[in-house]
């Protein structure tokens, strides 16, 4: 079998129709869009047209919808700008344990400048706990920042309940969506969030854009400045190619994500099938039931991390450890750390993620290699 590409949570490939979709973008409609003339103005109307697609396929008003250059940047722009902007009521923001690095090290840095953050800890299955968000609140919070679906394990947070108690407690409450997005139902129009961030390049869009969800009477300092671009929320001449991409990856996303959700359910319960039909050992890293249905983490114990990595990747698999963003790192996942799992199943775990272009061969596949590995270097 050809090569496998298991590593969709990293980044995924863009499709060929946002291709063609992109290509006009980089040559013939070459217009700044804040030019008033035919080129900027038809320039103007694709990026208008992307964020429509963006706004529907999460049930809110296109308005609301500010782009960047990707998940990082809008997670930056709601640390740094509610901070900023909201400091007269409050110095103190409640984030997980768990969050991308983008939230993590911006409050790290935040604390530096002399906000106070509390980081929540999360259980054995990398869940929050609704208690501990009720604990940790105080007449000095300006914002809860806790993410849909962890990038590495895949747990789902309780966020409409999270939500919720933002909306009582009057703060701000903001989700990193950027792998939630493309496979799970995100209806703006009835869940309690005020801010999320979202990524192109993980729903076979190009690398290089993102955008942040941003509702009315928010109130935030932009952190670019420069331009009136972005209703004067983002300054900067538009990623045009980047962002019309986006909005067709978007279109085409809507319109498969229940066949795609299906589809990696049965890929995932195809590989543990086969595994615990096998023997070998494994414990699978994350919820048991609330999880993104494309990632697929698990230990192999006994046998290292980084070993099963180059294994898999001289049979033509390619999976991963964790975050692409810090991969080659020899820290341990912050993720497991914080689940609190014991250190072999943290040195011997693999994130399994899955794609467009898989199916249910491919993962039968991958996993009577997995067994074939295990059974080699045990």
């Amino acid at each position: 079998m050809k090569d496998i590409y298991f590593d969709h949570a990293a980044t995924t490939p863009v499709h060929p129709q946002v291709l063609e979709e992109m290509n006009p973008f980089f040559q013939n409609a070459f217009g700044n869009p804040s030019s008033v003339h035919r080129f900027g103005r038809e320039v103007k109307t694709a990026i208008d047209s992307a964020r429509d697609a963006i706004a529907l396929s999460l049930h809110t008003t296109s308005n609301q919808i500010i782009f960047t250059s990707g998940g990082t940047e809008a997670d930056n722009m709601v640390l740094f700008g509610i901070a900023l902007a909201n400091r007269d009521r409050g110095n103190h923001i409640i984030t997980s344990s768990i969050e991308h690095h983008a939230v993590l090290h911006s409050c790290e840095y935040l604390e530096k400048m002399g906000f106070e953050v509390t980081y929540l800890p999360v259980d054995q299955t990398g869940k929050v706990s609704i208690e501990d968000v009720l604990r940790a609140l105080k007449d000095s919070t300006i914002l809860i920042s806790v993410m849909y679906g962890n990038n590495e394990v895949g747990t789902i947070q309780p966020i409409n309940e999270i939500g919720m108690i933002a909306r009582e407690a009057g703060v701000y409450f903001h989700t990193d969506a950027v792998q939630a997005y493309g496979v799970l139902e995100l209806n703006l129009s009835e869940l309690p969030v005020d801010l999320l961030s979202l990524s192109s390049h993980k729903i076979n869009g190009p690398k290089g854009v993102g955008a942040l969800f941003m509702s009315k009477g928010v109130k935030a300092n932009p952190h670019l400045l420069g331009g009136s671009q972005e209703k004067k929320r983002r300054g900067g001449t538009e990623n045009v190619p980047g962002i019309v991409g986006f909005g067709k990856a978007a279109k085409l996303m809507v319109n498969t994500l229940e066949e795609r959700r299906q589809k990696y359910f049965e890929m995932r319960e195809a590989m543990l099938s086969i595994w615990r039909d096998s023997g070998i050992e494994f414990t699978i890293n994350g919820h048991p039931t609330d999880f993104l249905p494309h990632i697929l983490n698990v230990s192999f114990l006994g046998i290292d991390t980084e070993v099963m990595l180059m294994n898999m990747d001289i049979e033509g698999i390619f999976c991963s450890s964790g975050s692409a963003c810090t991969a080659g790192s020899l820290e341990p996942s912050h993720v497991l750390v914080a689940m609190n799992i014991e250190q072999e199943r943290i040195h011997s775990a693999v994130r399994f993620s899955f794609g467009l272009y898989n199916d249910v061969d491919q993962a039968i596949y991958v996993a009577n290699k997995v067994v074939e590995v295990v059974r080699r270097l045990s």
